[in-house]
């Protein structure tokens, strides 16, 4: 198990590596559909925080195996087992979902939490016997990743329930610090542009759920009623709000930037977990936005609008924060997604007057205003490279000034 190479060329996604994903599917699923469950009950509140809890255990086991496999991914036999005993330990983790969610019962969550890491801790003590440069860096992962495994055993099974939420944020923290630490002895030789690509990749999974979550709500509304014209503008809005957010995420090309500037990816990388747990609720909103439209249910029009605006907006404020700490140049105007988001966030307390339907169609024309006014600013700047600097107006001035 031998490092591979920053550099190597054309490095992209290997086919074990899409097939993990999709185990990710599942996990996203069920936690997105028990967050959808606790919106129409009401309890959006009281939904969050085990959701966000649900999610940083698929995110990071997903972030664990997607690093690591940008610096040894050997595709050899030990190393398709021990992939595949990851892919059981997230299925079991998504079968705990709902009693992680409902009763706060983490037992299941940690066990396929636990099975994950047992694969990846096992990963790492092989590559710290095969590659002698990084031995101390791989040594520092595996005791790393098992101490604070065994933190997470004892927070499901020992735990008093005062201390649950402050020892889970401890931990989470004490997660977030084995990287950096581990990295210090000698960094690992992960792929700036197979990390990116990795990204876009679950970003588009993600966005995906977010149809599946919406087709779900389809599915109820359809239960009760026939097709109405607010249901058919949810349906249709929720699809353009999914495709303006993908082409803002896409237009920013990460690789160059993390390739020039390595030692910022890990605000890059951990950021995305906002991310990506916005496009997950993003999902759930839109379900039961979709099938409120079909029939009656606890949540009022006030919280199912922010149940889809608040993802939203956490998107566009933090696509830009996220991407601005290695992209030289950003694509995207803070100012115009900034706006963007305080409209969003804004839309919701209308509901009572245009109603749900109203809300998500106004959301869905800001975002498509956003991505247009981003193209055409683009395409301004690439047509003239001093637009909007000191030059470019002295430039201006200077032709203006110019006798005929």
């Amino acid at each position: 198990m031998s490092a591979r190479p920053i550099d190597e060329p054309n490095r992209a996604s290997s086919q074990l590596e899409l097939l993990f994903d999709l185990t990710f599917v599942v996990a996203v699923a069920a936690v997105t559909a028990q967050l959808a469950h606790e919106i129409i009950e009401g309890h959006a509140l009281a939904g969050i925080v085990p959701f966000l809890q649900v999610f940083f255990a698929i995110w990071w086991a997903w972030m664990n195996f997607t690093w690591f496999a940008s610096s040894y991914d050997t595709d050899d036999v030990a190393y398709r087992l021990l992939t595949m005993v990851q892919m059981a330990g997230v299925l079991v983790l998504a079968a705990g979902v709902p009693a992680a969610t409902e009763h706060a019962n983490f037992s299941f969550v940690t066990l396929g939490y636990v099975i994950m890491r047992i694969g990846l801790v096992v990963q790492w003590l092989r590559a710290g016997l095969e590659d002698p440069a990084r031995r101390r860096t791989a040594l520092r992962y595996a005791v790393g990743i098992s101490v604070v495994t065994a933190g997470w055993m004892y927070h499901s099974m020992a735990a008093p329930v005062t201390a649950e939420l402050p020892l889970f944020l401890l931990l989470a923290v004490l997660e977030l610090a084995v990287p950096p630490w581990a990295e210090r002895a000698e960094p690992t030789t992960w792929h700036p542009h197979h990390i990116a690509e990795r990204y876009g990749l679950f970003t588009i999974i993600l966005l995906g759920e977010s149809v599946l979550a919406a087709s779900r709500g389809v599915a109820a509304a359809l239960e009760t009623t026939e097709i109405s014209s607010p249901f058919v503008m949810i349906a249709v809005s929720g699809l353009v709000v999914l495709f303006a957010l993908w082409w803002l995420y896409f237009l920013v090309k990460a690789g160059e930037g993390l390739s020039d500037r390595r030692d910022r990816s890990y605000l890059w990388g951990y950021g995305h977990y906002g991310i990506f747990a916005a496009l997950a609720a993003l999902g759930a909103g839109l379900e039961v936005a979709v099938e409120q439209s079909g029939h009656v249910i606890t949540a009022g029009p006030l919280m199912v609008g922010y149940a889809v605006a608040i993802p939203v907006g956490v998107f566009l404020m933090l696509l830009w924060i996220v991407h601005a700490r290695v992209v030289a140049e950003s694509v995207i105007h803070p100012v115009l997604l900034s706006a963007c988001a305080v409209v969003v966030l804004a839309l919701p307390l209308a509901a009572p007057l245009i109603g749900v339907h109203g809300v998500v169609a106004a959301i869905a024309a800001s975002c498509v205003l956003s991505v247009a006014v981003t193209i055409a600013l683009n395409n301004v700047r690439v047509s003239a490279p001093d637009f909007g600097t000191e030059r470019g107006w002295r430039r201006i001035r200077a032709a203006q000034e110019a006798p005929e």
